[in-house]
């Protein structure tokens, strides 16, 4: 059963944004937040660059092109969504938030790192970081830096700036620590790399590598549950960092068995001897998210595998139909395609994510966001009716 958003659309409550920019918005967590707003019937700009959306062929092209994403991107099943526009830009540019048409009522600034990255882009993630808060300056827009929790350099200098901006102009500026998430779409090194290499290595026939003696548990939040409380924080005027985030469930062992027995694997499990030098991070402190915008993760870590393990074997599943096109009798070598593990969904390029969300041309969602002391007045945002006009086509 699909757990229902905290934070979607309700007929009684628009949502407090008429049109959102989001950087990085190729990626896992980009991906899902503009599904998100979309359904939630916010205008989405999503922004990214050309080598973080792997179009190396594309390097000649313009900085500027505004064009339909590839098949492959995460963000293709969006292409055609009314609203929705992919603008291919790198921030770091001078002159960048010129080139971003708006106007914006949210600008989510996607800073999200692998946890093992280098700092050596510091300075260049600094630069996006000002031509984000650049745009939502000029636009007078809630702006909401998503960081990790690995704190990197850059993520820091990012955080520093945004809380000196909001003291020096009074702006609406906030900020979400995003903790290890996994899901649909995601990569090979999102959530810490422990989820998709577990299912990839069951997939594949074994043997399942444990990290250490497997006693360690990891805090992991599906990445429905992270959305949830990157937009509930959006949605208020926070400027305190929050933490998203999931409690501590399993074992990595037992995980990596669950993992086993849900993909039908005989794989073999083994234990990779002394773990990482890489510390784990520390749990998530998500009290504050709780008590002030009623936001806990709800999607357990049992169910979460369920989901990620029924859409990787759909992705694979349709990864060699496309493959069987060549063979000798074509599609009719295959089995039958409606078999157990046959679901509907979407691409995603690793083939690495968990189902997708219900499918959006389903009913109509429903906006839920607590009151509190960050949000006096409901869910619309003061001077939100006064922006209803500047929402432009994005045809």
């Amino acid at each position: 059963m699909t757990t229902p958003p905290l934070f979607s659309l309700a007929p009684v409550a628009p949502p407090p944004w008429g049109r959102a920019l989001v950087t990085a918005g190729t990626g896992f967590l980009g991906s899902h937040l503009c599904e998100r707003l979309l359904d939630a019937g916010v205008e989405v700009d999503c922004v990214d660059r050309a080598d973080r959306a792997d179009r190396a062929d594309r390097a000649d092209r313009a900085d500027r092109v505004d064009r339909v994403p590839d098949p492959a991107d995460d963000i293709a099943h969006l292409a055609d969504s009314p609203g929705f526009r992919f603008l291919e830009r790198d921030l770091v540019r001078p002159g960048c938030p010129g080139s971003l048409p708006g106007p914006y009522d949210l600008v989510l600034h996607l800073t999200c790192r692998t946890l093992g990255a280098s700092d050596s882009d510091a300075a260049s993630d600094a630069a996006r970081t000002r031509n984000a808060l650049a745009t939502a300056e000029r636009d007078g827009a809630r702006f909401l830096l998503v960081s990790t929790c690995a704190q990197h350099a850059s993520e820091r200098l990012s955080e520093e700036l945004t809380t000196a901006h909001a003291a020096a102009h009074e702006a609406d500026a906030g900020i979400v620590r995003a903790f290890p998430a996994y899901g649909p779409r995601m990569g090979p090194d999102d959530g810490g790399g422990l989820i998709p290499a577990l299912i990839r290595q069951a997939l594949d026939g074994g043997p399942v590598t444990v990290p250490g003696d497997g006693r360690a548990i990891p805090s992991l939040c599906y990445v429905d549950d992270l959305v949830d409380g990157v937009l509930l924080v959006a949605a208020s005027r926070s400027v305190r960092p929050v933490d998203i985030g999931g409690d501590p469930g399993a074992s990595v062992e037992r995980i990596a068995r669950q993992v086993i027995e849900l993909t039908g694997s005989h794989a073999r499990l083994e234990f990779g001897g002394a773990p990482a030098d890489t510390a784990e991070p520390p749990p998530p402190e998500t009290g504050f998210a709780h008590e002030l915008y009623g936001w806990t993760p709800r999607v357990t870590w049992e169910d979460g595998l369920k989901r990620t393990i029924a859409y990787c074997l759909d992705r694979r599943d349709r990864r060699n139909r496309l493959d069987a096109r060549d063979w000798p009798g074509g599609l009719d070598r295959l089995e039958d395609p409606g078999g157990p593990h046959r679901r509907e969904g979407r691409d995603d390029r690793d083939g690495l994510g968990g189902l997708d969300r219900p499918d959006r041309s389903g009913g109509a969602a429903r906006l839920d966001l607590p009151g509190g002391p960050d949000r006096p007045g409901g869910p619309g945002r003061p001077g939100q009716a006064n922006r209803s006009d500047r929402r432009g086509s994005v045809s």
